[in-house]
């Protein structure tokens, strides 16, 4: 077997070319990323539930908008916390409890925890129904089929204001020509 390069932490912005409506104009983290398989959260796609309809004590805690996000097409029953805190714990600084780093200053929340564990570490928190999820070499398939494009992540995209924004904003700030496929029309048969 090939061994797998671990992209996590970043972003996978999908193509104009990716034909999955789950994953239309998507912007994914990735939690996590190996030889077994890939799983990451959508950032960009709000629900209309409020984050106090379902998980009432995180409500407080939860960024702007406070919705709960879908966080892919996968267990969209279950939840996952994911937040950022400020300076992700230094090194020789312990990680606040309930809190499990995945990248920098991102981490996953225990949600079984109670929040006021996390409440004065917080910097910010989004609340994701389900998640997004490949198998062994699945992605890596999706990857040479054009599919995605792979960028760094910034711990201000798990907390987005504008999420509807989020995909043109990513591409935007990229340093080649994709922020040129920050231009691309919604429709480009209207063009």
């Amino acid at each position: 077997m090939t061994e797998v390069s671990s992209l996590t932490g970043r972003l996978l912005v999908a193509t104009p070319a990716l034909a999955d409506p789950n994953f239309d104009r998507a912007v994914v983290l990735l939690l996590d990323h190996d030889e077994e398989g890939s799983l990451g959260v959508v950032l960009n796609r709000p629900t209309p539930v409020d984050v106090g309809d379902i998980l009432e004590g995180w409500a407080d805690l939860a960024g702007e908008p406070g919705v709960v996000f879908q966080g892919g097409p996968v267990q969209l029953d279950s939840a996952l916390g994911v937040a950022v805190i400020p300076g992700g714990a230094s090194a020789g600084e312990r990680a606040p409890l309930g809190w499990r780093r995945v990248h920098g200053a991102i981490g996953l929340v225990d949600l079984e925890a109670p929040p006021e564990l996390l409440a004065s570490a917080l910097g910010s928190l989004r609340i994701f129904a389900g998640y997004a999820g490949w198998g062994p070499g699945q992605l890596e398939d999706e990857l040479v089929d054009g599919a995605w494009y792979v960028v760094e992540s910034e711990p201000g995209d798990v907390s987005s204001p504008s999420p509807e924004r989020l995909w043109r904003a990513v591409l935007r700030r990229q340093r080649s020509e994709l922020a040129m496929v920050a231009t691309y029309p919604d429709d480009p048969s209207l063009n």
